[in-house]
């Protein structure tokens, strides 16, 4: 009876791909902590060196670039899970436009619109994967709050204190348009009004997905940071 003789090149080239095939799985975590990081984050405002109003609060307030620490800026943060560990990371952007009514003390309209094609995080890799696979900019190029319910704002101190505001409006990102509700920080600050909060959000509302990658996930539920600062027309 003949044996039957195995051929050693076949042994040889499964035993190249077991390798390679090895060797990636070895190495995505590694090219996922050069490109992975804590991301650009998007802070509460800080009130320590806030100054007493100078102006009334009515009027009609636009947002504007303001003055560090309390810049203007909207962003997001997500959890990345890998298989043995999960960190967050975080994008934000400086491309915020808007206005807010205040009249009698109240809140009575409101709209901000956010330049997503500007949102970055720590590294350029992740920024194009952000604006092309997340957010889809060429299709989708900003995001929108639109305050519906009157709040009343009468309570902000001059006095330089931040206090708690409940907002409420419609938060528009890739076209999905969602009312949300917020405990928001307020602040006057000289001839400033300063307003941050970090409302949780489920992306999948927005249709925002989960890139297919081997090394990562990105949780369901995450942030969106939101820290403005108004002046008013005059």
């Amino acid at each position: 009876m003949k044996k039957s003789r195995v051929n050693p090149k076949i042994v040889i080239t499964v035993g190249v791909v077991l390798i390679v095939l090895l060797a990636a799985v070895a190495l995505v975590p590694v090219l996922w902590a050069a490109i992975a990081g804590p991301g650009v984050k998007t802070g509460p405002l800080d009130a320590s060196d806030a100054e007493p109003a100078t102006t009334d609060i009515n009027g009609t307030w636009q947002v504007t670039p303001g003055t560090p620490p309390n810049t203007s800026s909207v962003g997001f943060t997500f959890d990345e899970i890998l298989p043995n560990e999960e960190r967050s990371t975080s994008g934000s952007t400086q491309g915020v436009s808007g206005s807010v009514v205040v009249e009698e003390g109240q809140i009575t309209a409101g709209e901000i619109i956010v330049d997503m094609t500007n949102v970055v995080t720590d590294r350029d890799v992740r920024d194009e994967s952000v604006r092309n696979k997340l957010f889809e900019t060429s299709r989708f190029p900003t995001a929108a709050f639109h305050i519906t319910d009157p709040v009343d704002v009468s309570h902000v101190p001059d006095d330089g204190t931040a206090v708690p505001v409940e907002l409420t409006g419609d938060l528009t990102i890739k076209g999905h348009t969602h009312e949300i509700t917020h405990t928001f920080d307020a602040l006057r600050d000289g001839d400033s009004i300063v307003i941050s909060g970090s409302p949780v959000i489920d992306r999948n509302d927005y249709g925002v997905e989960s890139p297919e990658m081997i090394a990562a996930k990105i949780a369901d539920e995450g942030t969106i940071d939101l820290r403005l600062s108004f002046r008013k027309d005059h």
